[in-house]
């Protein structure tokens, strides 16, 4: 091990050091997180307010949408804050929360993608039986399990990972605290590390994974035997969607946790590590949601009355 202070607090890192690339990105990440918050704010809003869409499919997408709102605002702001300034400090502590925070958000997210496969296959394989299975108290029991099952999940890797000592270096070749970034920088044996991540994305992606194309296959068959084209279209329509952002969000993470640390290159990892922490909080709305045509009616509806009660 080599003599050398320990670390306290760690450096974040840009895309680029020049002020022109770094108002351009503060800009592009700050309008997606804006429309991110904007859209998925809507979406909890009118499916509390308007009573029809207290259902099963609609909870979990207002579950969907709140978590994502909490997802982005983990790691946007505070990247917005290191391009624009020249300060890019971040305490042991700040880190570790910021570790805890992505990791809890996105198996919440994975484990709701999965519950939202499983709903569909519910109402497109089993209907007649929709309204015995999908039961208020079974959605509320299986969130609050997702819930609590990810502090667990996230506070194991977090702190196993701050277990480790760091002093070599304190510079984070990432905009923003994540486990593979960190194991770069320790002076210990990470081996324990690798094996624990390793395990866990095996074990809890690729479950979720397998599960969820499991479900599509019998979604999919189900569809083909439908009469008509148009209901086979829109069928299709609200599930290869959801196939796209399950295949980005685990795909870009697998990539960067499953990568071997010596073998991987900063912007390649930064650039990664943004289609699993914010392109799908910034999709799912739009996906999911603003796609559906009794959502977009709610809020046209919602946002002429605010209007309209606006003038009065």
């Amino acid at each position: 091990m080599p003599n050398s202070t320990p670390v306290t607090e760690f450096l974040l890192t840009r895309f680029s050091e020049v002020w022109e690339y770094r108002a351009l990105h503060t800009m592009l990440f700050l309008l997606m997180y804006l429309a991110t918050l904007m859209g998925n704010f809507l979406i909890v809003t009118v499916t509390t307010l308007d009573k029809k869409f207290h259902i099963p499919m609609f909870f979990f997408l207002r579950n969907l949408s709140a978590l994502d709102m909490c997802y982005i605002s983990v790691t946007v702001p505070k990247a917005c804050v290191i391009f624009l300034l020249d300060n890019r400090v971040i305490s042991m502590a700040g880190c570790a929360a910021q570790i805890f925070l992505v990791l809890w958000f996105a198996y919440i997210e994975l484990l709701l993608l999965t519950i939202m496969a499983w709903d569909r296959y519910v109402a497109i394989c089993q209907p007649l039986h929709y309204s015995v299975i999908m039961t208020p108290w079974l959605c509320v029991h299986v969130t609050l399990a997702t819930l609590l099952s990810g502090v667990v999940f996230a506070g194991f890797l977090t702190g196993n990972t701050f277990q480790l000592t760091f002093c070599q270096s304190n510079v984070i070749h990432q905009f923003f605290c994540d486990v593979p970034s960190l194991l770069k920088l320790s002076c210990s044996d990470t081996i324990s590390n690798e094996i624990s991540i390793f395990i866990s994305v095996v074990v809890i992606d690729g479950g979720c994974f397998a599960f969820i194309i499991m479900s599509y296959i019998h979604i999919f068959s189900t569809v083909l035997k439908f009469p008509t084209r148009g209901e086979r279209g829109k069928a299709f329509s609200t599930c290869v969607p959801h196939i796209l952002v399950v295949t980005i969000f685990l795909g870009s993470g697998v990539a960067e946790y499953m990568k071997p640390t010596s073998n991987s290159l900063t912007i390649h990892d930064m650039i990664t590590s943004v289609f699993y922490s914010i392109v799908p909080p910034f999709l799912n709305p739009i996906i999911y949601s603003l796609r559906n045509k009794q959502i977009k009616e709610a809020v046209r509806k919602m946002i002429s009355k605010t209007v309209y009660f606006g003038k009065c």
